[in-house]
């Protein structure tokens, strides 16, 4: 490397330990040249042949010289920084002698040390800053958690009892042959994440093109589409519905994956499903009804343990009382559909509001802001939907709708139906 004055010295910043602040002014027009000049030029023989600047450079003991000034209506300031390897002693004798410069070229000037910067401080405390980020981020958690233990046993377990079904070679949970109930999901994961909930009645389709062996359980069983809440799960859905005898539709939170949901979020997905007939109008209206649709839609038990069918079919549902709260939307629109009535509703399907089908309108702004969804016995508009959607809603039940140009994405319909 060369000095400002071309001679080689072998300074290495690796050994750097004090790097040196200098302010300069200098009353007139200066340039760099003219301020290294000056240094070397005002401290030559000052200090003696050990401390000479120019074999501290050359013997790599001291830095670069690094000048940086602009001038200004006449007037010249900046700042110089000198690194060096000295010692505190040597270091400070050469930053002090610096400060007897008193001209740079022919102008009168005037340097002050403003700092010296120990740069072994600053690389320590680097060091201590990344210290705590890998001790932090890079060791792995050795800490026990009973809990998890018990889960990932348990969860191995479940999953080891997946299994496959018809030449297509589904995956199926343990039960779904077993059950008089079964869960129609996309993929083996869906399969997997319910399997660690407890619930073994679940079988994948795998794609769009519906396996044989699905449509069959579907004719035989109370099936229930459980598809993720994005494009591909409406798709998945349009086909099912067009092929197999479905039952009942549970609708994932929008942009949520069956396989990422939690307990809670599948519990209350599929204890909010709503019959077929509530759903096929409204959202798939070129879906045509499969051959055979005369079962009954008398929900069973998610994880297979129900009475059968006939069963079923044969218990007429017995009024809901609106006091206890109804148990399913199902029973909410049965209640209110002919007595134009409204009920606005919670997460868990509790009355917040009862009302006439006639006031929802003055009772949208009011309506608590745990309200997910509304049941109303009277033909919604586009202004009205709009509302409800503005409020948070997740879904309307109605006897009607009309005049909907633009259905917000956020709020599901459902039509109830004569």
């Amino acid at each position: 490397m060369y000095d400002s004055w071309g001679c080689v010295y072998v300074y290495s910043p690796d050994t750097t330990k004090y790097l040196v602040h200098i302010s300069l002014t200098a009353e007139g027009v200066v340039e760099k040249p003219d301020v290294v000049g000056a240094i070397f030029g005002q401290t030559e023989g000052l200090l003696g042949e050990d401390l000479d600047l120019r074999d501290l450079q050359r013997t790599g003991r001291v830095g670069r010289i690094d000048v940086q000034i602009t001038s200004k209506k006449g007037e010249t300031k900046g700042e110089i920084l000198i690194s060096t390897s000295l010692d505190r002693a040597e270091t400070a004798i050469l930053a002090a002698s610096l400060e007897t410069i008193d001209r740079v070229g022919p102008c009168v000037a005037h340097v002050i040390v403003e700092s010296i910067e120990d740069i072994r401080v600053v690389k320590r405390k680097k060091i201590v800053e990344r210290a705590k980020e890998i001790l932090l981020d890079r060791f792995e958690d050795g800490t026990i958690d009973s809990d998890e233990l018990l889960d990932d046993v348990r969860q191995s377990i479940r999953i080891e009892k997946i299994g496959s079904l018809g030449d297509e070679r589904v995956p199926a949970g343990p039960n779904v042959l077993d059950s008089d109930a079964v869960i129609i999901v996309e993929g083996r994961a869906d399969v997997l994440n319910l399997l660690r909930y407890g619930i073994k009645n679940a079988v994948a389709v795998e794609g769009t093109h519906i396996p044989k062996i699905v449509e069959d359980l579907c004719e035989k069983k109370t099936a229930t589409a459980f598809f993720d809440g994005d494009r591909g799960g409406e798709l998945i859905l349009r086909e099912l519905l067009q092929v197999a005898d479905i039952d009942f539709v549970a609708f994932s939170p929008k942009g949520k994956s069956v396989e990422d949901m939690s307990r809670k979020e599948v519990i209350k997905t599929l204890r909010n499903k709503v019959p077929v007939e509530y759903v096929r109008d409204q959202y798939f209206e070129e879906a045509e009804p499969a051959p055979d649709q005369k079962k009954s839609r008398i929900p069973a038990a998610e994880s297979g343990a129900g009475e059968t069918k006939a069963k079923h079919a044969a218990t007429p549902r017995k009024p809901a009382e609106t006091n206890k709260g109804p148990l399913t939307l199902r029973d909410h629109i049965d209640d209110v559909k002919g007595t134009s009535l409204a009920r606005f509703l919670t997460d868990d399907l509790t009355v917040i509001q009862e009302l006439k089908s006639d006031d929802v309108e003055k009772a949208v702004d009011l309506v608590d802001r745990s309200a997910t969804g509304l049941v109303v016995d009277r033909a919604v508009d586009q202004k009205l939907l709009d509302r409800l959607a503005g409020k948070g809603l997740a879904y309307v039940a109605a006897k009607d709708f009309k005049g909907i140009i633009k259905r917000p994405v956020s709020i599901r319909l459902m039509k109830m139906g004569s």
